[in-house]
């Protein structure tokens, strides 16, 4: 007796939603596409927000910037929330085993007190900085308009609280876990004169209702600087002062910001190259974000390098333009 045994190819009614084939075609889609596109309610509200009763609940006026389908703003790295909480398991794998390795290896007392008193009134209070660059980014999640763009705004914002926490670690690995660092780092940004024009500019951003222009403020200006100041030249005089093994602990912070970075570009990118109001507009919010920033940071940048203050504030102002550049701001080897 023989067994003969056949298979069967049953081809699929449909190979997607209805909504992703009228984007992509009746063809099988991503799970970034899928997760993605048009996932946004757009139509047939109950109700109006009673905080802002002019606005629907979604509402592409919050800014005034314009787009013919804000699914344009997609996001280059694909990240859907199962990819995002993958790529951000990984790093913090990598963040948490650098932090155990400082702690269990006592590290800290390596780091001569003046070093540590440094870190502390001049690294930590970035912590409440990152915490403003939180809630900036669920504002744009908040009131930005697209599936597309909000879902990786709350991603951003969700990077930015773990910068955060990971910022007051630093501070709790120096004092053994007693939280005296995060005091005196607390008192700091509250008290002390360098931090004061930091802290009315996070205000103000706070407050800011275009969440276009603080998305230009925050990813585009205030990223930068936070990268070339904190994490290149205050890293370079850590490991210059006999305290590079706190590098290994800003890492994560690091890698967040690059990727955002690049994510960031590619909004602003598209945005610009939407129409020339977009671009012009964008432009005016650059400039007036660096001139602001520049001024808010100028002390403290002054109080951590001295005289080399100028010449850090060039090289950000340099940075910012190239990134303007790439984005299609201003031309390039031009100056905006």
């Amino acid at each position: 007796m023989s067994l003969e045994i056949k298979t069967a190819t049953i081809d699929p009614v449909r190979q997607t939603y209805a909504h992703i084939a009228r984007r992509f075609g009746e063809k099988p889609a991503s799970r970034y596409q899928e997760a993605t596109y048009d996932a946004q309610a757009a139509v047939n509200f109950h109700y109006r927000p009673l905080w802002m009763p002019e606005k629907e609940l979604n509402d592409p006026t919050h800014t005034t910037l314009t787009m013919q389908d804000w699914y344009a703003l997609k996001d280059p790295r694909q990240f859907y929330y199962g990819a995002y909480v993958q790529n951000r398991a990984k790093m913090q794998d990598t963040a948490e085993s650098n932090y155990a390795f400082f702690e269990k290896r006592n590290l800290a007392s390596l780091i001569e007190e003046s070093v540590k008193t440094r870190i502390i009134t001049g690294l930590l209070p970035l912590r409440h900085v990152e915490q403003t660059a939180n809630l900036n980014m669920m504002s744009c999640c908040a009131y930005g308009y697209g599936t597309a763009l909000t879902q990786a705004c709350l991603y951003a914002a969700m990077d930015r609280l773990g910068i955060a926490q990971y910022i007051s670690r630093i501070g709790l690995s120096l004092d053994d876990n007693s939280g005296e660092s995060l005091a005196v780092a607390k008192k700091a940004w509250m008290e002390e004169p360098v931090w004061q024009g930091v802290r009315a500019l996070c205000e103000e951003l706070l407050v800011h209702k275009d969440w276009g222009e603080l998305f230009v403020a925050q990813n585009l200006v205030v990223d930068t600087l936070l990268n070339i100041v904190f994490y290149q030249h205050f890293d370079k005089w850590l490991s210059a002062n006999g305290a590079r093994d706190i590098s290994m602990l800003t890492e994560f912070m690091q890698s967040c910001l690059k990727d955002q970075a690049g994510w960031a570009d590619n909004v602003l990118k598209t945005l610009a190259a939407e129409n020339e109001t977009n671009r012009e507009q964008l432009k005016i919010w650059m400039e007036k974000w660096q001139e602001k920033a520049f001024a808010a940071y100028r002390p403290i940048i002054a109080d951590l390098f001295g005289n080399e203050a100028d010449n850090i504030l060039a090289e950000t102002a340099v940075q910012i333009q190239q990134r303007a550049a790439k984005i299609g701001l201003i031309e390039k080897g031009k100056k905006a």
